[in-house]
């Protein structure tokens, strides 16, 4: 097996700032932000860290670092304002710039086409639970590769598609804010769609290219008092929904029912079997399932997200991070165990892995030392090798995130970064973790 590749990733509306610069249109996050209440601090991201205007200093911060690759998205609304028409020139130069940055470092780029950010006319015209948008999504693909296909090889379509069709049209605490779940899982079919009509527009734009779709699954744990059947289905919406349609074409029998009965067209799913070159999996925690539990048991482990549920609670159990989730990166094993069983022969990348903590610690310079950051890691970093040698074909580690930045709902309050961004003066001063982990990935182990 060849040796693992490491990496470090960030995310174009938590990190770039400039809304309003070379003609960007809005996104449904700018929206949700303007809703009051929304977010956590009442923030946005308006300035973020200012990543767009200081793309040459975030780059070297990640060379710094040693890695091979530098995950990030794309902003849509950067390349068509509205999600439809001619590319705008001033988007597609700024992502030029970046790649070739990259290469000048001897870094790979990994781009994401989609990390929640759509242009707020598509979301007007019916967001992911319309069809169309998945065609619209294939268009805007084809712009962007056509772009950067002669230096990218390495493509994702779609971060976490469950949290933009389950937080965002479910529980309504992701944008666009919808509440309820009828649409959720029109919206889950589009995407998978969008996915796959996206691949084949990158493909062929950039014969090269090797087509991926990032996942956010978990074991799904039942706790002393939990339900079978909520488990079953929590593992349905969180995991089954997604790789069942990828590896064999179908959707899991119990969420068939919930779902309108002419939502799947002849032909959808036979696209999305078979679409993926590799995999990406983000994992930060397990799930465990109980029927009494916290009332609220971690950003993201919102109950109102699988809707048909029987009745749960979400339990996780200590250690906790800042944002609830239970660290346990036994969980991290059991599902790369489950891709290479379920998508047996595809490279699978983990291309996220982190923890958001307080970060109250500091260095005698005043820098953060993050030791329950740095212990995070370890772990994580061991259980990814613990799955190669059992046979896992993981080629990727990618860690989240570079740096402190926009914490969707939780605006500002959470850190999940190896490098601190300082307010007001948004200086990034690199963490104790952020040592470690390049130490990590030049060999020096401790």
């Amino acid at each position: 097996m060849l040796p693992l590749g490491y990496g470090v990733a960030t995310a174009s509306y938590q990190v770039e700032g400039s809304l309003g610069v070379g003609g960007r249109g809005r996104c449904i996050w700018d929206e949700l932000c303007a809703r009051p209440g929304a977010i956590a601090d009442g923030s946005d991201g308006s300035v973020a860290c200012d990543s767009y205007a200081r793309t040459d200093e975030d780059l070297d911060l990640v060379a710094g670092l040693g890695v091979g690759a530098y995950r990030f998205s794309i902003a849509w609304p950067r390349i068509q304002a509205d999600g439809t028409g001619p590319a705008l020139v001033a988007g597609l130069d700024h992502y030029d710039r970046l790649v070739d940055g990259l290469l000048a470092r001897g870094l790979t780029a990994m781009p994401t086409l989609y990390h929640w950010d759509l242009p707020q006319a598509l979301q007007e015209a019916g967001g992911w639970p319309a069809r169309v948008t998945a065609e619209r999504f294939a268009e805007y693909a084809a712009l962007v590769a056509a772009r950067l296909g002669d230096r990218v090889t390495t493509w994702a379509t779609f971060n976490e598609p469950w949290c933009s069709a389950f937080l965002g049209y479910a529980a309504g605490v992701y944008a666009p804010g919808v509440r309820g779940g009828d649409a959720a899982f029109s919206a889950a079919h589009h995407l998978l769609l969008a996915h796959a009509l996206g691949a084949e527009a990158v493909r062929a734009a950039a014969p090269d290219a090797q087509v991926g779709i990032v996942l956010n699954l978990a074991p799904v744990r039942l706790d002393d008092d939990g339900d079978p059947d909520a488990q079953d289905h929590v593992d349905a919406i969180q995991n089954r929904l997604w790789l069942d349609a990828l590896a064999r074409g179908s959707y899991p029998t119990r969420l068939t029912a919930l779902a309108d009965p002419g939502l799947v067209r002849a032909g959808d799913l036979e696209r999305v079997q078979g679409s993926l070159d590799w995999v990406g999996l983000n994992y930060y925690s397990p799930y465990r399932i109980a029927l009494h539990g916290p009332p609220r048991a971690g950003v993201g482990q919102d109950v109102d997200a699988y809707p048909g549920a029987p009745v749960f609670s979400f339990a996780p159990r200590e250690p906790l991070t800042a944002m609830g989730w239970e660290v346990d990166a036994t969980g991290l094993v059991e599902v790369l165990r489950t891709l290479a069983d379920q998508l047996p022969g595809l490279p699978v990348r983990v291309t996220e892995n982190g923890a958001a903590f307080d970060d109250q610690g500091r260095r005698d310079d005043g820098s953060v030392q993050d030791d329950d950051r740095i212990g995070y890691l370890r772990d994580h970093l061991a259980a990814v090798e613990q799955a190669r040698s059992e046979g896992v074909p993981v080629v990727d580690y990618v860690a989240w995130t570079l740096m402190d930045n926009f914490e969707w709902a939780e605006g500002y309050l959470k850190t999940f970064g190896l490098v601190e961004v300082e307010p007001g003066t948004l200086r990034r001063v690199p963490k104790a973790s952020y040592d470690w982990f390049g130490r990590y990935v030049r060999g020096e182990r401790d």
